[in-house]
């Protein structure tokens, strides 16, 4: 029988220590000024959730980081819905969802039913100067997580390792297979390291619904076809096919892209002009690539399209990575409390340094870093960012003036 102290700390542990108001402030904050890709998201993350705001610690935020990329979906916002879930239980993942990606759906929206956004030289250096924004929060979250996760000289060599690997490997197989082997490397070696914080991962999922939405996740992609293919409807056969394009990916991101382009361009419901155009505005907001899909809806030749076709494609495209999750999280958080497995995290925590530090030189670097004024753009956000602790948002803003200038001077 638990006395009454028991059960009040036992409940003050477990309840969620914010609200769903809080999430949604808090990641719409990040969602209006995140820019840089799912790699960039996650150093915006790390430097909101869990330097400033204190939500996670930095040994958890690294759990679910490796957990999102082990899973199908778009990693960046798997992350971003469990730490939801995390801080405002079931509506708190909602509002992180919402406010995470509404932002850049609603610009997409906007985009496919007006003139292109961004044409011209100012333009251009905007979009540049936030890809030189990217390199500084990216670089950030390597400097941040490798004094943590790598303090000593067994797991910095497994980071090195998770390097050599994902460069050899390229794309989401290399990184999987660097995860992996870093968790490995962690049973062999880092057996003796202190214990992992795991009293801050109660998500209050239980087995049941965990089994009910991978069950829910593996009906619908199985079920969908079948029914798509037997029903004369076209809302249906658009959430068939974006729903299997976001089941089907691992890494998130630029990886969908052919997925898509395959789904909506050779049956003719979007022209390969309009993808094309599309994608390039994609490059231009904060937020998801996922939100690609909003866009898509919103130009499809037959109806449903518009705001309904952008909301059909959305949802179906970043629900079965959602499902996934949560199926996997009552698992993966009874798993990572065993002593084994503290030391497998131990190495894949350090992995996913590496991984993000691969990450830092390609694609993050060399597609911003282009001569010595943006080297000096980008180190100016780094001291910024790590040593005048200055705003994330502020930087991006002075950053992406900072590209216009150059296109007028």
């Amino acid at each position: 029988m638990k006395s009454s102290a028991e059960t009040i700390h036992e409940e003050a542990v477990e309840r969620p220590h914010g609200t769903p108001g809080e999430v949604f402030t808090a990641f719409l904050k990040l969602g209006v000024t995140s820019f840089g890709g799912p790699i960039a998201h996650l150093g915006y993350f790390r430097d909101e959730l869990v330097v400033r705001r204190k939500w996670i610690d930095e040994a958890g935020y690294a759990d679910l980081v490796a957990l999102c990329q082990f899973l199908p979906g778009p990693a960046s916002s798997q992350v971003g819905f469990a730490l939801g879930l995390l801080r405002g239980g079931p509506l708190g993942a909602l509002a992180a969802w919402v406010a995470f990606t509404l932002p850049s759906a609603i610009l997409l929206v906007i985009f496919a039913m007006a003139a292109t956004a961004f044409d011209g030289p100012i333009g251009a250096g905007v979009l540049h100067g936030l890809k030189v924004v990217a390199v500084a929060v990216v670089a950030q979250a390597v400097w941040g997580m490798a004094r943590t996760l790598t303090p000593d000289r067994t797991r910095a060599s497994i980071a090195l390792a998770a390097v050599v690997i994902v460069v050899f490997a390229a794309g989401a197989i290399g990184q999987i297979a660097a995860i992996a082997a870093g968790g490995l490397a962690g049973l062999l070696f880092c057996r003796n390291g202190p214990a992992t914080g795991t009293a801050h991962l109660f998500f209050r999922i239980s087995p049941i619904v965990g089994v009910g939405c991978l069950l829910t996740f593996c009906l619908l992609l199985a079920g969908l076809p079948i029914v798509a293919s037997t029903v004369d409807s076209q809302g249906l056969a658009l959430f068939d096919s974006f729903y299997r394009s976001g089941s089907l990916v691992f890494g998130g991101g630029h990886v969908v892209l052919p997925l898509l382009q395959a789904e909506v361009v050779n049956p003719g419901w979007v022209t390969n002009d309009a993808f094309l155009s599309g994608y390039g505005a994609a490059q231009a907001v904060p937020g998801p690539l996922f939100t690609f899909a909003a866009y898509l809806g919103a130009v499809m030749g037959s109806a449903p399209n518009g705001i309904l076709g952008a909301a059909i494609c959305l949802v179906a495209i970043f629900l079965p990575g959602f499902l996934l999750l949560v199926g996997a999280l009552p698992f993966w958080d009874n798993f990572r409390k065993r002593p084994i497995a503290q030391a497998a995290m131990r190495g894949a925590n350090a992995a996913v340094v590496g991984i993000l530090g691969a990450a830092l030189y390609t694609p993050v670097w060399t597609s911003a870093v282009l001569d010595p004024y943006d080297f000096a753009l980008a180190l100016t956000g780094f001291i910024l960012l790590v040593v005048w602790k200055a705003p994330p948002w502020l930087v991006v803003l002075g950053l992406g003036l900072a590209g216009a200038g150059t296109a007028v001077f």
